[in-house]
């Protein structure tokens, strides 16, 4: 099957790409929306993630790769049916791709970042997830 790339939203105050790089993995939980639920569970080990970081910065920091492929929540109550993955640091941006250049690119306009603005997991075109990577200056193996 081949690679699929994603876009993962945090918020750096509570989980930066920073700290990503310093604990070299974590589990994505927490997430409580159906389709965001439903984009990690569709992740499979080794795509690659474009790591956005929310609120404060509104930038693309940083590429992970999927470590584990989705699994039960071990938050979320019993009753409930939510997912998490685990994720790792592939490589910091050279250069923070910010909101604003990415709504100011006209390769970047069907971006689901854009489309779909209030969730925070989003599959991403490889066209795309290129792009991004080329505006950050940053280029991964």
């Amino acid at each position: 099957m081949p690679r699929r790339y994603w876009l993962m939203k945090s918020e750096p105050k509570k989980y930066s790409f920073a700290q990503l790089v310093r604990d070299g993995q974590t589990i994505w939980d927490g997430v409580r929306n159906f389709e965001a639920r439903n984009n990690m569970r569709a992740m499979k080990e080794g795509d690659l993630v474009l790591f956005y970081h929310s609120n404060e910065g509104k930038s693309v920091a940083g590429v992970a790769r999927v470590k584990r492929a989705a699994y039960p929540d071990p938050t979320a109550d019993a009753e409930e049916d939510w997912s998490v993955v685990d994720i790792e640091p592939v490589a910091p941006l050279r250069v923070q791709v910010t909101l604003d250049t990415i709504r100011g690119d006209e390769s970047l306009t069907e971006m689901p970042l854009l489309k779909r603005s209030r969730l925070s997991v989003v599959p991403v075109l490889k066209e795309h997830f290129d792009r991004v990577l080329k505006l950050g200056k940053t280029k991964i193996a």
